[in-house]
C-alpha cells in the first residue's frame, strides 16, 4: 500500500467483530462508482483474512493494508 494513497471514502469499524466489518465495507461501497477507493479501518484480527476474501469473490481490487495505531487500513478499488 502506497503510503498517503488517496481513498474516496473512509469506513471505521474498529470495534467490530467478524463479519460485521466486511459487512459494512460492503453497504458503503455500494454508493461509489467502479474504479473509487474505500479505506476500511479494522481492529478484528479476521479482517486480514476476511477483506482479501470479500474483494476476491465480490471483483473488488485488494489494494493492501496497512498497521495503523489502532489497528489496519485496507484500501479497496470498487470493481
Amino acid at each position: 500500500m502506497s503510503p498517503g494513497m488517496d481513498f474516496d471514502l473512509d469506513i471505521d469499524a474498529r470495534g467490530l467483530l467478524c463479519p460485521l466489518p466486511v459487512l459494512r465495507l460492503r453497504k458503503r461501497m455500494g454508493g461509489l462508482e467502479s474504479g473509487q477507493v474505500a479505506r476500511l479501518l479494522a481492529d478484528d484480527p479476521a479482517a486480514h483474512v476476511d477483506v482479501p476474501h470479500f474483494c476476491a469473490e465480490q471483483g473488488h481490487g485488494f489494494l493492501g493494508s496497512e498497521e495503523i495505531e489502532d489497528g489496519t487500513a485496507y484500501l479497496v478499488r470498487k470493481g
